[in-house]
């Protein structure tokens, strides 16, 4: 890891040995536009979230804190490695999706175990259109693979 990749995570580092999952998601949260952060875990057929962070500071909807698999976007995270819909109402890979121009924008990454199996997946996500530029992206990605570990080891 490059000093200055390790610098630009430390904080990231220190939130989560402070606060936990809620200390890295909320850090990660400020650094984005998106009102929601969250991690989310496969659990047979659905995607439990373990917790969001909510720029708004409400309680977590019913509807977040279980999604079926096939109803999330989490699914293409999964699939393909990565998922990133600024627009979700006008981005053709979703159409006929459920959720499609209801949840307006989805950037989401792999949550990976200690054997590098998929996990679950690590995304912010808003009502409305957002855009998330490369290097953001880029960071959260960095972002799950320091907090695959914490993420594993919380929920054991």
């Amino acid at each position: 890891m490059s000093s200055s990749l390790y610098a630009t995570l430390e904080p990231l580092r220190a939130a989560l040995q402070h606060e936990g999952l809620a200390g890295g998601l909320r850090f990660l949260n400020a650094r984005v536009p998106h009102r929601y952060t969250a991690a989310y875990r496969v659990q047979q057929d659905t995607l439990v979230n373990l917790d969001l962070f909510d720029k708004a500071g409400e309680v977590r909807p019913e509807f977040l804190a279980s999604v079926p698999f096939e109803d999330s976007f989490c699914q293409f995270v999964l699939r393909d490695g990565e998922f990133r819909t600024e627009c979700t109402a006008q981005d053709s890979r979703l159409d006929g999706h459920r959720y499609q121009g209801v949840m307006g924008a989805y950037h989401g990454v792999p949550l990976v175990d200690d054997h590098g199996g998929l996990f679950g997946t690590l995304c912010h996500f808003d009502t409305d259109e957002r855009p998330l530029p490369d290097e953001e992206f880029a960071f959260l990605q960095k972002a799950a693979r320091l907090m695959s570990a914490v993420v594993t080891r919380q929920v054991r």
